[in-house]
């Protein structure tokens, strides 16, 4: 009996080291130096919001950052996720989330040609508890932007689509925003900035102390004959994952990254799982 009192003892210390201190699970190296997984809700845009929260909690990931114009699904069917939402919508949606243990961090990538829409996306997304909009605004409207950050308390992350965009590098990013409120800065899209020609890493460290949140990603090469390099499982690609991880380690970045896996879309799950995987594996390594 007591040989058996000992197995059980010692399977339960065995055991409590996974469990954190409030009952639930324990927390990567990563999320403990405040690093925050989220998948961008486009990696499952070709599924209703619905079906993308369920792919997102399969992945045991906690955060999602949800695009403008993501259909609902469900019994909301084609209604879009957006500012034009009701607010009985708005609830139930962000209880669906939480239901699944994930949280509405974000939205984006929000662009417009109408100032009168800022204000009802940062009323939006204080309405969601949102951290952040990621998004790319007008130059003109700056001013405005940086006004109505302070008034709501939302963080402005601002991402960077290739040329033609405004901020296609992060020299005309920090040129619009260097002097404005440390509520504004980047939305890190890694793989944009190596297909434009730039170094990912280089880019980073640019902007360090102005980095929000990341598109985080790993590229193929480029192939003759492709239109765009294709995302592929973190680490296996171009991107040097781990280099870039240790620039924002260095930088003391705690924020989120954003999973946006653009490939694979029908089935991309088992690539994000092995994505997730190795940057768990990296982040133990690098801390």
């Amino acid at each position: 009996m007591f040989k058996n009192l000992l197995k059980l003892a010692l399977a339960s210390l065995a055991v409590f080291p996974l469990i954190s201190c409030g009952g639930g699970e324990a927390q990567t190296k990563a999320e403990s130096n405040g690093w925050r997984l989220a998948i961008q809700s486009y990696t499952f845009h070709v599924f209703p919001l619905t079906e993308a929260l369920d792919k997102t909690a399969e992945l045991g990931v906690r955060y999602i950052e949800i695009y403008p114009g993501h259909k609902l699904g469900g019994k909301w069917g084609d209604e879009v996720f957006g500012f034009n939402l009701d607010e009985q919508t708005r609830r139930e949606i962000k209880e669906l989330a939480e239901s699944k243990g994930i949280k509405i961090v974000g939205t984006g990538v929000f662009v417009t040609d109408n100032p009168d829409e800022w204000e009802k996306q940062f009323a939006f997304a204080r309405a969601m508890d949102m951290e952040f909009i990621t998004c790319e605004p007008a130059v003109s409207d700056w001013d405005m932007v940086e006004e109505l950050a302070g008034r709501y308390g939302i963080k402005v992350s601002v991402h960077n689509h290739p040329q033609p965009s405004t901020y296609w590098n992060p020299d005309a990013l920090l040129q619009q925003i260097s002097h404005r409120s440390n509520l504004i800065g980047a939305c890190a899209d890694v793989g944009h900035w190596r297909r434009e020609g730039l170094d990912q890493t280089d880019c980073i460290r640019k902007l360090e102390g102005r980095i929000v949140s990341l598109h985080f990603k790993d590229i193929a090469a480029k192939q003759e004959g492709e239109a765009e390099q294709h995302d592929v499982i973190w680490g296996t690609g171009i991107l040097d994952v781990k280099g870039m991880l240790r620039e924002l380690k260095r930088q003391r970045f705690e924020g989120v990254f954003s999973i946006e896996y653009e490939y694979n879309w029908e089935n991309s799950v088992p690539d994000i799982k092995e994505s997730i995987d190795y940057f768990n594996k990296a982040a133990d390594e690098i801390f």
